[in-house]
């Protein structure tokens, strides 16, 4: 049987609360471009197809980094695993808000994102 394929989005949390105070859709529609994004990038990846093909069977898995900072340390732990992923930076701002790996096999990537929790 095959792994189960998992894409994994990683939001900051800080921009829904004070001083940020985003709208809960704005930071939503990030985590929506990180994703499509990290499809897009690496739509000839096997994984990436296959984890399409599921259709309504795929599973995303949307988690919280508190802040910038935790997320731009995931990214570079991302990067030196050799993680392939998408940073999602708010333009024409240049905020970093989200980022979204490729699909994996979830055994592969979870052990990495296991200090994030899901998004509340």
């Amino acid at each position: 049987m095959a792994a189960a394929l998992v894409q994994y989005v990683v939001l900051r949390g800080d921009l829904v609360r004070p001083p940020h105070s985003w709208p809960l859709g704005a930071v939503v529609a990030q985590g929506c471009h990180a994703a499509l994004a990290a499809v897009h990038g690496y739509r000839e990846h096997p994984d990436t197809g296959a984890y399409l093909e599921q259709g309504d069977a795929m599973t995303t898995v949307v988690l919280e980094a508190p802040d910038e900072n935790s997320l731009l340390g995931l990214a570079q732990l991302l990067r030196e695993k050799g993680l392939e992923h998408k940073m999602w930076v708010e333009k024409p701002e240049g905020i970093p808000t989200g980022l979204a790996l490729r699909p994996y096999p979830k055994g592969l990537v979870q052990p990495h994102l296991s200090d994030f929790k899901l998004l509340k």
